[in-house]
């Protein structure tokens, strides 16, 4: 049996309808990218679609017409490891282990979290889009293929002082 092969996912989240050239430029040679919600419209999409297939939910702020046509939830496949994607972790209606998912991406906090819960990672990239309050303003790059998922965070503007 073969490993599968490496796949770097570019996963960022809320947005708010924000597009940083910092963010396009963190994003660029992902092989995927999985926006976790509030999106914040179709320019969003349109940038982050131009550098490479996208997977996005809807956000609690993704209100408008454009925004509720979006699904809550998603699951993927990606490098041999199956994610699935919603905006609020507290809305998680399924039980991971128990539906052989791998990898649980959230937004909703703006806070930049990765944890273990047996075999899941539970993943949020933060926030890429207006800063809220002291928080970072970041996204992740998940690496997956032969292995552990792994991920690394981009902090796209330095810390306000």
């Amino acid at each position: 049996m073969t490993s599968p092969k490496p796949v770097v996912v570019g996963v960022i989240s809320d947005t708010h309808g924000l597009v940083r050239p910092e963010a396009l430029a963190a994003l660029a040679g992902a092989d995927h990218i999985v926006h976790a919600g509030d999106v914040g419209g179709q320019a969003v999409f349109d940038a982050l679609a131009a550098i490479a297939p996208l997977t996005l939910v809807r956000g609690n702020n993704d209100l408008d017409r454009w925004g509720r046509s979006l699904p809550e939830t998603a699951d993927v496949r990606l490098g041999g490891a199956r994610l699935h994607v919603l905006h609020d972790l507290a809305d998680l209606a399924v039980d991971p282990r128990d539906a052989g998912i791998d990898v649980v991406i959230s937004g909703h906090s703006h806070k930049p979290e990765q944890s273990y819960d047996h075999a899941v990672l539970y993943l949020n990239p933060g926030s890429a889009g207006p800063r809220r309050f002291k928080l970072p303003i970041c996204l992740a790059r998940l690496h997956l293929g032969a292995g552990a998922p792994t991920v690394e965070f981009v902090d796209l503007v330095p810390a306000a002082g």
